[in-house]
């Protein structure tokens, strides 16, 4: 099955976990780039960032190369804003006919809210479920046994399905 890794790291904690995660699975990858980059530090951060989230807005992205007949399998990734699925997410599926294509999500997090993330991912793509489901704990940040064993069990449930 061709899978496809298609996420968003503003950083660096999806990013890492994506590249694990195309290792393992032997998928393609995908970073997807808003043109107008969100601040990374202090309070504008999580202000811009979480306005964004919370307002459900769909950024225009920097051109990226995306034929939906190439790929079986789509697994989104990105960190958590304010409960929210990131924007950038948003754009591509906007933008995309994703129907009949199996689709898996992770998240990483420092806190929670990543349950409320995926219902709202399942929403924007006006599916039930995802294939599977993953939350990392800052993942590059901060290394743990238990992230690496999410992304373990994350991986077989994926190679079984």
């Amino acid at each position: 099955m061709k899978t496809l890794i298609v996420y968003y790291s503003l950083e660096g904690n999806t990013d890492y976990a994506a590249q694990k995660l195309a290792a393992a699975l032997e998928a393609d990858t995908l970073r997807l780039e808003p043109e107008k980059a969100y601040p990374n530090a202090g309070f504008r951060k999580f202000f811009w960032g979480g306005k964004s989230a919370v307002m459900a807005e769909t950024p225009k992205l920097l051109p990226y190369a995306f034929d939906p007949a190439a790929w079986d399998r789509i697994v989104f990734g990105f960190p958590v804003w304010a409960s929210n699925v990131t924007p950038p997410i948003r754009s591509f599926i906007k933008e995309n006919d994703l129907r009949g294509k199996r689709i898996a999500a992770f998240a990483c997090e420092s806190g929670a809210g990543a349950e409320k993330a995926f219902e709202k991912l399942r929403a924007a793509l006006g599916i039930g479920t995802l294939e599977a489901e993953l939350v990392l704990i800052d993942p590059k940040a901060r290394p743990s046994e238990e992230n690496e064993r999410k992304l373990r069990a994350f991986c077989e449930t994926l190679a079984a399905g």
